[in-house]
């Protein structure tokens, strides 16, 4: 089975533990999971840390820089057509610049409690249990 190997960013409004934390989930527009919501991120260039390879997708996907902060999990998952090694950081946003969508046609902020309320990819739901567990 193939093997992909990503990186994915859970881009908080500030400390995960706070109450008022918001979390940036965004919606995908393109492929068999169209439509389906994820933590943005993807594939790691070879040489790449995981925090830098985070860093420079949330860039190039969403024209933002930010602070990779704390690891959250690493997701292992069998998607039909391949095996998926998810690696999922907290990360803040530098600058004060609003997420542009450059490659997902829709974004939102969720509270905790509405995290459960959009439809994860079956890997992403994995994530959104380890938030739960950590806040």
């Amino acid at each position: 089975m193939k093997r992909i190997e990503v990186v994915a960013g859970i881009i908080c409004t500030e400390a995960p533990e706070s109450s008022g934390t918001k979390y940036f989930a965004t919606q995908r527009g393109y492929g068999d999971y169209k439509d389906f919501w994820e933590f943005p991120g993807g594939k790691m260039e070879p040489g790449e840390t995981p925090q830098q390879a985070l860093a420079r997708e949330l860039r190039e996907e969403l024209a933002v820089d930010v602070n990779v902060g704390e690891f959250v999990c690493t997701v292992e998952y069998d998607y039909p057509a391949f095996h998926l090694t998810m690696h999922c950081f907290y990360c803040t946003i530098v600058g004060g610049k609003a997420p542009e969508l450059l490659e997902h046609e829709a974004a939102k902020w969720l509270s905790a409690a509405e995290l459960r309320s959009v439809n994860w990819l079956p890997a992403d739901v994995e994530v959104v249990d380890a938030i739960e567990k950590t806040t």
